[in-house]
């Protein structure tokens, strides 16, 4: 099969033909239809994961399944399949209890073992993991949930719980960001999107935004204060730096909510946070890490309903070769929406 492969940290990935991989004991083997390029595809490349060489990256993806591992109940060839970046073991207590996004022993494609930038990828515990995808949801919207919308909705939905008519303000309006802006407005809060790119900020507003502010060169934790009345109920980082997060922190009001998508690698050492803020003000400090496929009915059926709409965010399509190219230069990339990626192409 062929597929994007690197070999080492910051090495110019390559499109070659690799063995298709087998399908594991209790697992399967899927057909890419679709996979999402992500920022956190950069990370990997740029080494900020540990991460085995030579590899093949990719974690947002839907397909057909393609073959099935012994031990597997729920799923046959043919079947229309999407899954979360975090895959969970199926044994241990917090699968059980349908936490699998926090599972110990989780398996990530894209990064503990080979990813979805090729025609073929190895799943663990199906059972477990899979998602149906209904007929009538093309894989271009189905993979474009497996990391960022899926992240965004369970970071609002179940972890800051926003209600209607808060203030939710996202800072960053990539593919994490547009889909927290999509779903803040759904849920009936009112959003202010932050971004320096402003092709980004209109596509926020277009999504539901009611105010957009450019970061470069604007006090943002003032402005939302401004706009506000005082701050936000919620604010989310969907960008992962020091800057976006203290950001985040400030703009909140007394009580506020801040919820962590973006990662924070210490690249230059660990982030500095304004915990006196968080301290003096009470504010709730959450972390989201994807979302398990226990959780995924409830958002399919809002995306079936047409309430949620995610094929909005796909910004363009492009083939391995492309992405080969692109995901050296992608934290520098400026997309407003999702970068989808066609193996077939």
């Amino acid at each position: 099969m062929r597929a994007v492969v690197i070999d080492a940290v910051r090495a110019r990935p390559e499109v070659r033909d690799v063995a298709e991989p087998s399908a594991p004991p209790h697992g399967v083997v899927v057909q890419v239809r679709a996979t999402g390029l992500c920022r956190s595809d950069w990370h990997a490349w740029a080494g900020h994961d540990e991460i085995a060489w030579p590899h093949v990256p990719g974690h947002e993806l839907a397909g057909v399944v393609a073959a099935v591992g012994e031990g597997v109940r729920r799923w046959r060839t043919g079947d229309r399949v999407t899954v979360p970046f975090v895959c969970g073991c199926g044994r241990c207590d917090w699968c059980r209890a349908g936490d699998a996004q926090v599972c110990p022993a989780q398996e990530q494609p894209g990064f503990t073992h080979w990813g979805s930038f090729a025609e073929h990828v190895a799943l663990h515990a199906a059972d477990t993991n899979l998602v149906a995808v209904p007929e009538h949801v093309d894989f271009a919207t189905a993979a474009g949930l497996g990391c960022r919308f899926a992240t965004a909705y369970r970071a609002l939905a179940a972890r800051a719980r926003v209600a209607e008519g808060e203030w939710v303000t996202v800072l960053g309006a990539g593919g994490v960001g547009l889909s927290a802006v999509m779903i803040a407005r759904a849920l009936g809060a009112r959003v202010i999107a932050v971004d320096r790119n402003p092709e980004a900020l209109a596509r926020a507003r277009e999504l539901g935004a009611e105010h957009t502010l450019r970061a470069d060169g604007t006090d943002v934790p003032e402005a939302v204060a401004d706009l506000t009345g005082g701050g936000s109920h919620v604010a989310v980082d969907a960008v992962g730096s020091e800057q976006t997060c203290a950001d985040a922190v400030l703009s909140l009001r007394r009580r506020g909510r801040h919820v962590q998508i973006g990662l924070l690698p210490p690249v230059e050492g660990h982030p500095r946070v304004p915990m006196a803020r968080v301290i003096g003000w009470e504010l709730d400090l959450l972390g989201s890490h994807g979302m398990a496929a226990a959780d995924y009915p409830a958002m399919m059926s809002l995306i079936e309903q047409g309430t949620l709409q995610p094929q909005r965010l796909i910004e363009r399509t492009i083939g391995l070769d492309a992405a080969a190219a692109l995901l050296p230069v992608f934290d520098r990339a400026a997309p407003a929406g999702i970068t989808m990626i066609d193996p077939a192409l």
